[in-house]
């Protein structure tokens, strides 16, 4: 009989023991819930919560969590001038758009926002000195190094974006565009005009048949292509690059795996350059033209030529380090 006292004294120990962890247990699942429902009531009126300090420290960076949210580090503010982070931010909109009005929507991600002059004490923290900055903190634990969004070599279009997400957290977001009325009013535009030349000469349809014409398209569109338009198209990375230590800003990507929408410029440049004085030189090889004029012209063309293709060796040179050939007049 004196054993039974004894029994009933261990459990009450066990209880006393279990309480306090209980207790955790049930505060934890009280605080998340709370924290969770907080930021399903922000997305379902913002697909983008803006975030100051106080609240990144407690929605994101303090536990418990159970979600990931992708936070967009940026700013805005016109005094900054960051013209990439307004480019960033509309396709980080529409990333964001697609996951929130998706019938796959659910709280096991959410999207966010950082402004510097909003949370600076958030950049700090971070040691943060660059935007925009894309940053995966996941579900458990601290983000790793592949959370870190490599903005230059992938651009921030949405497409790539959803890609990264999906690779960091397991959720697929099909992106959805708005509708963009400009190409259709601007092939609306050019059958206008194209209808409009049938009509007014309709007698004399010679036009349609001007090779020069038809080779100048043919050349611009080859630029383009040659340049580097469907890659921007594509991937759509940012016109440069600003070092927000020096000032400084860099036209030319130093890596051959990206580019910025500045340096296709300045190759569909050079490569007009180089077009032009082959142009030149055929013409004063074939012309009727007199002997003077025709030497002016291959003087021209070579010196456009060499000009223009020593640029552009000098751009390659600077993406592939250690290529042997250089810009010929250093």
């Amino acid at each position: 009989m004196a054993a039974v006292p004894g029994l009933a004294l261990l459990l009450l120990l066990a209880a006393a023991w279990a309480g306090p962890g209980a207790v955790g247990q049930k505060r934890k699942e009280m605080v998340l819930s709370e924290k969770v429902s907080q930021l399903m009531e922000w997305a379902s009126k913002r697909s983008v919560i803006r975030m100051n300090g106080d609240k990144f420290r407690r929605l994101v960076k303090a536990p418990p969590r159970n979600y990931s949210v992708i936070v967009m580090f940026t700013a805005l503010q016109p005094h900054r001038q960051c013209v990439v982070c307004k480019q960033a931010d509309e396709e980080y909109q529409i990333l964001a758009n697609s996951w929130r009005y998706s019938s796959a929507f659910t709280n096991k991600i959410f999207f966010a926002m950082v402004d510097f002059d909003e949370g600076s004490d958030v950049f700090q923290m971070l040691n943060m000195n660059s935007a925009p900055t894309f940053i995966n903190f996941p579900a458990k634990g601290k983000p790793k190094r592949g959370d870190t969004y490599e903005l230059q070599v992938r651009g921030f279009a949405a497409e790539q974006l959803a890609r990264w997400v999906a690779d960091r957290t397991d959720v697929n977001i099909r992106v959805i565009r708005p509708p963009n009325y400009a190409g259709p009013l601007m092939l609306g535009l050019l059958l206008a005009v194209i209808g409009g030349l049938v009509y007014l000469r309709g007698s004399n349809l010679d036009f349609l048949y001007n090779k020069t014409g038809w080779a100048l398209a043919a050349l611009c569109f080859v630029l383009a292509m040659t340049s580097g338009q469907m890659w921007n198209h594509i991937r759509g990375p940012p016109y440069a690059h600003k070092n927000p230590h020096t000032g400084q800003v860099n036209y030319i990507h130093g890596s051959s795996q990206a580019q910025f929408v500045a340096e296709t410029h300045i190759v569909l440049l050079f490569n007009g350059g180089v077009t032009l004085g082959m142009v030149l030189l055929h013409e004063a090889a074939t012309s009727d033209m007199d002997v003077g004029k025709r030497k002016i012209m291959c003087i021209a063309g070579i010196g456009l030529v060499v000009l223009f293709f020593s640029w552009l060796l000098s751009v390659f040179r600077s993406k592939y380090h250690g290529y042997p050939y250089r810009y010929v007049c250093l």
